[in-house]
């Protein structure tokens, strides 16, 4: 089986299994290590993805594995995780959890956009640019990164 092929029958198995628990598949990658194999699942909600939440959608996808063939015969370790602070917000539900973060983003003029989310919808995205509220639609938007804050200004309040 080809990896493409293998990613579309993994996506096709582990997106019921997530949406049951609430979870959105962010990504799942399959890579060699040593005589095994590596199947990395990146799980991501509304509200966050906590240590028992991820335990416990860990065992629900080990269990559909187990029940199906697409891994073969091979072994291969299961890794469940959340997204990490660079993930590129590039769909709508990205953008929404970014409310309240400081953003970069390209725009599709060439130019770039620095503010911090306030709103996200279907449509778009509202953006606090030095005080000033920017709307722009995704077809505006390129990759958009969550910018790492080690010290928040007090007037940079989280959005509501």
């Amino acid at each position: 089986m080809g990896a493409q092929a293998r990613h579309d029958r993994l996506t096709q198995l582990l997106e019921p299994v997530l949406a049951e628990a609430g979870l959105d598949l962010e990504a799942v990658d399959v890579t060699p290590a040593g005589k095994r194999r590596v199947l990395r699942v990146v799980v991501d909600s509304d509200d966050g993805v906590d240590l028992d939440s991820v335990g416990a959608v860990s065992q629900r996808i080990s269990s559909a594995l187990d029940e199906s063939e697409v891994m073969g015969g091979a072994p291969y370790v299961l890794e469940v995780t959340s997204p990490g602070v660079d993930r590129p917000l590039t769909q709508p539900r990205h953008w929404r959890r970014a409310r309240g973060r400081l953003v970069r983003a390209a725009l599709v003029d060439g130019t770039e956009v620095q503010g911090r989310v306030t709103h996200a919808d279907d449509d778009g995205v509202t953006v606090d640019i030095d005080g000033q509220s920017r709307v722009y639609g995704y077809s505006d938007l390129g990759r958009g990164k969550v910018q790492v804050e080690f010290r928040r200004g007090t007037d940079a309040g989280a959005a509501d």
